[in-house]
């Protein structure tokens, strides 16, 4: 995945509502594999319901795979070892996510926040300010 394509999801996240996605990010999720849609899509999903549901964090990135991979059935989605940056802090995550088979409608998802990350283990992670 290009630094441009992720530069633009992020940007474009500021600018969407939370749990909404516009055109402009389905056009740019639709040129990805299925596996790499799904997993994007559901990135986005976290990011919005963890902005809905936690008032103190306002997420603008979520990798799901930094602590383990993630596990792919279909258009589910699980990612027991994610990351999440909410204010220039990471905190571990886990969540669940169930897509409609066009891999953009999300069916049912579920989330877990964990501890912060130390700032100390972002290099090995390569995990970003």
């Amino acid at each position: 995945m290009t630094k441009a394509f992720l530069a633009l999801i992020t940007l474009t996240l500021i600018a969407t509502p939370a749990l909404a996605i516009n055109q402009r990010v389905e056009n740019e999720l639709d040129r990805l594999d299925p596996e790499e849609k799904l997993e994007q899509r559901c990135d986005i999903e976290a990011m919005g319901r963890i902005d809905e549901a936690r008032k103190d964090m306002s997420p603008d990135k979520v990798i799901a795979y930094t602590f383990a991979p993630t596990k792919v059935n279909g258009t589910t989605l699980d990612a027991p070892g994610a990351a999440m940056r909410s204010h220039g802090h990471w905190y571990k995550l886990s969540y669940h996510c169930a897509a409609a088979s066009d891999e953009l409608a999300i069916k049912s998802f579920s989330f877990k926040i964990g501890n912060e990350i130390p700032r100390k283990a972002w290099d090995r992670l390569y995990l970003y300010p």
